[in-house]
């Protein structure tokens, strides 16, 4: 391997090397990005193929988001004491692990163990690594230029995942498309002798209660909510021991700095009010978009029974008018203050939930989703082209890397947050609601009505109609045709519900904006856009 000192010896090879090196990064990050979208509008296959319930791929894919969350910041340090670039190999393979597992796997079980957990732990290794040797293996122009194309990966694939996932899931098959994961990494990997390591030359010691604190409390919460959408027991202790560490971790931090000593992150960060607004308002919005991408995929397949070409195309309105108006609003927002800009991408947010709702047991199709869609899309858009910079800007060039590292912190466990959310209060509210209706229906025997009650307290699940003649064959006709009435006016009723924790979310972040725009415009900061991208 040549060392720094000798590719700088020859600039061809240097702007040679540069420029492949970033077109590999680009590719790893892509596939981190697309991995979930995939997952989503696949839904329905993967439940066919394995034979097991949208609760429980629901479950893994929120899973995935909270392990990510919950270890990113204790990754980071580990990829600082044992090398930013083996960090980022070992990333790496544990997410082709995973991908191996969606390609390979006959159940669920595999899938939780390799593409949640095993994935999300490489993904939290994967990203601050891919951060930091963007910083160190580029300079100058070509630094901005690697984490723009970076970026722009992450942003394409959160744009096209749904519609590339849906066409091979329908196609081909969702196997094929976690392969084709498989196959990009190795190619990232094979380029990997490219990648110089960045030694790290801060403190070594480790906050091991600090990482301790924040992997309990992210993921306390957020098991705890998982374990009450299946149906387990010690849900209040999960979450009391979530929220009891994180109080415990902002204690912790803040003694640990007066004394000196070294930390898990800078309680001092949050000193700011922009930042906190930032993180605030970051966490928000990707509750807000994990409620809609999990609830909508599974209204989509389960309940309009579409294949996942069909639930692709019906999400591309949002999708990508993200994508455009992200795009737009970054490079047009000229001298307009981002605080309004967020303030308005909250509002275009909320209106697009709040109209989503009511259109949502009136649906017959995509087509009735797409102007509310397009609507909450803009919204996002808005918000993503503005929230990391307002976010980091006034961080201070040295501290700048750690606060990115919280702010990615915040933003992935707001998505575990909303696809957990939002999924157990659409399953409990499904439960809630057909126990009604059944028990208040004169077609159902008392008997009958006593087993739906039982099934549902075990299992509640969202299923489609198809699905569920087949398992009510045998049964009388009036019977038939009464419980599959029922589920039909069951399910939009659980859907809107469970929309109401994405438009929260957007109304809470419209709250916050109000009180962002009452502060001065922050200044732009090189060191932010640098990290960021530009």
């Amino acid at each position: 391997m040549a060392t720094t000192a000798q590719v700088a010896t020859n600039p061809t090879v240097e702007a040679s090397g540069d420029t492949r090196l970033a077109g590999l990064l680009a590719m790893a990050m892509f596939v981190l990005v697309v991995d979930t979208s995939l997952m989503n509008v696949s839904i329905s296959a993967v439940v066919h193929d394995l034979g097991t319930t949208a609760s429980g791929v629901q479950s893994a894919i929120s899973l995935e988001a909270l392990v990510s969350a919950a270890f990113i910041l204790i990754g980071s340090k580990i990829g600082d004491l044992i090398g930013r670039k083996r960090a980022y190999i070992i990333g790496l393979l544990a997410y082709a692990a995973g991908a191996i597992s969606m390609t390979v796997s006959q159940s669920l079980v595999p899938i939780v163990i390799f593409w949640a957990v095993v994935g999300g732990l490489g993904a939290s290794l994967l990203l601050p690594a891919m951060q930091s040797l963007i910083h160190g293996n580029f300079e100058g122009p070509m630094q901005r230029k690697a984490y723009a194309l970076v970026g722009a990966a992450a942003a394409i694939a959160a744009a096209v995942g749904p519609l590339l996932g849906g066409f091979i899931t329908t196609y081909l098959s969702w196997r094929i498309a976690f392969a084709g994961e498989v196959l990009i990494i190795a190619v990232v990997l094979v380029g990997s002798r490219r990648v110089h390591d960045v030694p790290y030359t801060g403190p070594r010691s480790i906050d091991v209660v600090g990482a301790v604190l924040s992997a309990l409390g992210m993921g306390g919460i957020v098991l705890g909510i998982l374990v009450w959408e299946e149906g387990g027991g010690a849900v209040g202790v999960l979450m009391a021991v979530g929220a009891v560490a994180i109080g415990s971790l902002v204690w912790w931090l803040r003694r640990r700095k007066r004394e000196g000593k070294p930390v898990l992150i800078d309680a001092g960060l949050f000193s700011s009010l922009y930042f906190r607004y930032g993180i605030t308002s970051q966490t928000l919005q990707q509750i807000a978009l994990g409620g809609l991408m999990i609830v909508l995929p599974i209204f989509l397949q389960m309940v309009l029974e579409y294949n996942a070409m069909e639930a692709g195309l019906s999400l591309a309105p949002l999708s990508l008018t993200m994508f455009v108006v992200a795009l737009a609003a970054g490079r047009k927002a000229g001298n307009r203050s981002p605080s309004r800009i967020i303030r308005a991408g909250f509002a275009l947010l909320a209106i697009g939930v709040g109209v989503l709702i009511p259109v949502v047991p009136r649906a017959d199709s995509g087509w009735a989703m797409v102007i509310p869609l397009l609507i909450a899309g803009a919204g996002l858009g808005l918000l993503v082209s503005q929230l990391n910079n307002y976010t980091l800007a006034p961080i201070d060039e040295e501290r700048v890397s750690e606060a990115a590292g919280v702010n990615s912190a915040g933003g992935s466990f707001g998505l575990s947050f909303g696809l957990a959310f939002a999924g157990a209060i659409m399953l409990a509210s499904l439960s809630l609601v057909f126990t009604n209706k059944a028990n208040s229906s004169d077609v159902l025997s008392s008997r009958q009505q006593d087993k739906v009650a039982t099934a549902l307290q075990k299992n509640s699940e969202v299923l489609t109609n198809t699905h569920l003649e087949q398992l009510l064959k045998g049964k009388r006709p009036s019977a038939q045709k009464e419980i599959l009435r029922i589920n039909t006016e069951a399910r939009p009723v659980a859907m809107q519900l469970a929309l109401l924790i994405p438009l929260v979310a957007a109304l809470l972040g419209l709250l916050t904006s109000f009180r962002m725009t009452r502060l001065p415009d922050p200044k732009p900061s090189a060191a932010a856009e640098s990290v960021l991208g530009g």
